[in-house]
């Protein structure tokens, strides 16, 4: 049985590749970049663009026989990649709104997915010169940053403790803050913490919050690396049903709602309210 999803080199040179795309990701951010949309809308910079090449070049360099999906680019049909038993998955730049608003809140992600699990994950945040990365084979995690290296730990839950929670920065909505008012009458002190793109998860991985609720749309690319930072930092992620969310099981890229915790432990099934329903 392998003891890491990730050998040293190949962990070293992801991180490599990451920052490297986080470079060329702040040349455009630091100038008068244009903004385009997708067909979904969303926005869309020469940066998204730039990251991508970047990563999947070195991504094929570094392991050529391993599919790659990523966000900037046209995936192969369900048919053909529900076969395949591991692949990279890359969002070359998560937080495209926080990257046009100018907050530092946007990320460089790359997971490994190996048998509909996110195993090993790297999360680049390039306006904080910081990398996180998790292998959840090895139960190790650590950020690298201007300090130094530092290992990652989700903090412990307690039921008479504040209840730290990030949402959003960019989506929220009615049944986010029906869900958030809902968790004041099981703790008795909640807080709030806005945060933007793949960076909560990983904030939750590091011990600075506690849970954090997705009752809105993402795709796979969006959570797949910092959900294995998180799950290697003993955190948990689970669709908001209670199912264990996996990757590659449909034709479509859509994540189900989710809950995410930094402490894996703790019995947030039996203590949370229940989501409340979609109106309409």
């Amino acid at each position: 049985m392998p003891q890491a999803a990730l050998g040293p080199h190949v962990q070293e040179a992801l991180i490599d590749i990451v920052r490297r795309a986080g470079e060329a990701i702040l040349e455009i951010y630091q100038s008068d970049f244009a903004v385009t949309a997708k067909d979904d809308d969303s926005p869309l910079t020469q940066a998204d663009l730039a990251a991508h090449r970047i990563i999947v070049a070195g991504l094929e360099a570094l392991e050529p026989r391993l599919p790659i999906i990523s966000e900037e680019s046209r995936p192969p049909p369900f048919s053909e990649r529900a076969a395949w038993p591991r692949y990279w998955l890359v969002d070359p730049l998560d937080g495209t709104k926080e990257f046009v608003s100018r907050n530092g809140e946007f990320t460089v992600n790359i997971a490994l997915i190996e048998g509909h699990e996110a195993v090993a994950g790297v999360v680049g945040v390039p306006a904080q010169n910081r990398v996180f990365v998790g292998d959840v084979v090895a139960g190790t995690a650590f950020q690298v940053g201007p300090e130094g290296t530092e290992p990652l730990r989700g903090r412990p839950m307690a039921d008479d403790r504040e209840l730290v929670v990030v949402a959003s920065r960019s989506h929220g909505g009615a049944r986010l803050e029906r869900y958030l008012e809902d968790m004041g009458r099981v703790w008795s002190r909640v807080s709030r913490t806005p945060v933007g793109s793949s960076l909560k998860l990983c904030i939750l991985a590091e011990g600075r919050a506690d849970l954090y609720p997705r009752l809105g749309p993402t795709s796979e690319w969006d959570i797949g690396a910092a959900h294995a930072v998180l799950r290697a930092a003993g955190g948990d992620l689970w669709a908001a049903d209670g199912s264990p969310l996996q990757y590659n099981r449909k034709e479509a890229f859509l994540n189900p709602e989710f809950i995410a915790a930094a402490d894996g432990r703790y019995p947030w099934r039996d203590r949370l309210p229940v989501v409340p329903e979609v109106e309409g």
